[in-house]
């Protein structure tokens, strides 16, 4: 017997998430996994690593509570906004029992975190704008009594729109005492207008999902966050693994959320927008390109021969993110310099 045949079912079937790791290649200019171009520098004190650290850390689960707006009983911390997933379906979902509703195209980990766990996903396709299609959601909510988590991704990965917030509301009251809704707030700082912290206070079933990855440029850290109403933080804390979270990674996270640090993200969140805006101007004056609204930190475009302009980009050094968008590249917002030399390529090769 062949080891592969030992493991569970569900492992031998998966077909797991390819990040930008593990399906980018060799370059010098790296838009494929949405990060920062941001370089910041941090310090640790390399001090009390004897001892095991905290599983919420308070110093940071107070940082992020005033940073977000919420009480502290509303705030969890996790190993990315990925573990936020994770927890959420050990806490609420019975494997081969119950299911995850989500609206692609949106972020792949969803669907391959249920499927880790035996837990079954109905797909209801975003609109042609895409936005939520709420009558087929009804309607899969009335054939599928299992559903327990909905989740929806604003600003939306890869499309890069933000999701109405009347639909998300709407959403939340028709699953009251039926299902949790998880937003996903990854690329909020982006568009801060639309959080929907506030509606925290009125939706006890609501549970948001925020990351240091993206605006605060700590992709490598691996810290995130969910916010949530304390019967949902105190059951994913029931099933949270010991000592999520290193001592390094909290006094690195706490140097990121203080007033300095906000400073400084907020500052680079502009430099990131300006070059945004920059190429999406620059890409919109190509002829065949559609470039989609962006409110993260990255643009989707759509184009004939996508395949082969992601190819020449890759050989090129330059690594975007193909989606399962048809047609479509995902261009992560680097700084100036990457952003120019991206938009020259791909000018260059839709003119020959």
């Amino acid at each position: 017997m062949s080891i592969e045949k030992l493991a569970r079912e569900q492992v031998q079937a998966l077909t797991p998430y390819q990040s930008a790791r593990r399906i980018g290649g060799s370059g010098d200019v790296w838009l494929n996994a949405n990060e920062s171009p941001f370089d910041n520098a941090y310090t640790v004190s390399g001090q009390g690593l004897n001892r095991y650290s905290s599983c919420q850390p308070n110093a940071l689960i107070n940082a992020y509570a005033d940073y977000a707006g919420v009480a502290t009983n509303q705030v969890i911390t996790t190993r990315g906004a990925d573990e936020g997933i994770d927890l959420l379906l050990r806490a609420f979902c019975e494997p081969n029992q119950d299911s995850v509703l989500i609206c692609p195209p949106t972020y792949g980990m969803y669907a391959v975190s249920a499927e880790n766990q035996g837990i079954a996903t109905t797909q209801v396709p975003l609109t042609a704008d895409w936005q939520l299609d709420m009558a087929e959601i009804d309607s899969a909510l009335e054939a599928d009594t299992g559903i327990k988590l909905i989740f929806v991704c604003s600003p939306n990965n890869p499309t890069g729109n933000l999701i109405n917030r009347d639909d998300i509301e709407a959403l939340l009251t028709r699953t009251q005492d039926r299902a949790i809704v998880v937003l996903d707030e990854a690329y909020i700082e982006f568009s801060p207008e639309a959080t929907c912290t506030d509606l925290l206070a009125r939706f006890e079933n609501l549970a948001i999902l925020r990351t240091l990855s993206k605006a605060f440029a700590l992709a490598g850290l691996r810290c995130g966050f969910t916010l949530a109403s304390p019967a949902i933080i105190s059951l994913m804390l029931k099933v949270i693994p010991p000592y999520p979270v290193p001592v390094p990674v909290a006094q690195i996270a706490e140097q990121a959320l203080s007033e300095a640090g906000l400073a400084r993200m907020k500052y680079q969140v502009l430099d990131l927008t300006a070059n945004r805006a920059y190429l999406q101007a620059g890409l919109s004056m190509l002829p065949g390109v559609e470039v989609h609204p962006g409110f993260g930190n990255y643009l989707l475009i759509t184009l004939d021969d996508a395949d082969a302009v992601f190819e020449r980009l890759g050989r090129a050094g330059m690594i975007v993110r193909q989606t399962a968008v048809a047609n479509s590249l995902r261009i992560s917002i680097g700084n100036r310099d990457e952003c120019e030399k991206v938009l020259a390529f791909i000018r260059q090769q839709l003119s020959e």
